[in-house]
């Protein structure tokens, strides 16, 4: 744990930026099938309780950053398999963190479950910051990123 306290840690900039990568690409994964869920139960005729759509958004908000960051490796010449088992093993974490921030987020400032323009760019923001310390961590002390 003595990494933990210690600022040369946490202090490579190298390592932040390219955690930063990361973590953008994992969010706007996320942001899509999230954004996405809340907006078709406020806009259709489908209904159901704020926590459920909660639950949706952030199981396809997961989903998507999945297929999202596995598009990306594949497009690094990646194969296919193994692909998909970085992008599920790399980022769950970091993704129910991110999922749980922007649903928090959402929730705190419309009371529900609200796909509001104007709270979009404060959930994206909370989104990020919530896993990027451990996007940094986790590639700095085991080398390991999604992409």
């Amino acid at each position: 744990w003595r990494w933990f306290m210690d600022s040369d840690f946490w202090s490579c900039k190298h390592t932040w930026r390219r955690s930063a990568t990361n973590t953008k690409w994992c969010l706007i994964g996320c942001a899509i099938g999230d954004f996405g869920t809340i907006a078709y139960f406020q806009f259709s005729a489908a209904s159901a309780s704020t926590l459920v759509i909660f639950l949706w958004a952030t199981l396809n908000g997961i989903i998507t950053s999945i297929l999202l960051e596995t598009y990306l490796l594949v497009s690094q010449k990646m194969q296919l398999s193994q692909a998909f088992k970085i992008a599920v093993g790399m980022s769950l974490i970091s993704m129910v963190a991110m999922e749980i921030a922007m649903n928090l987020t959402d929730y705190l400032i419309t009371g529900g479950a609200v796909f509001v323009w104007w709270v979009v760019p404060i959930a994206l923001f909370f989104g990020f910051i919530t896993p990027w310390p451990y996007n940094y961590w986790r590639l700095k002390k085991l080398g390991k990123a999604c992409h």
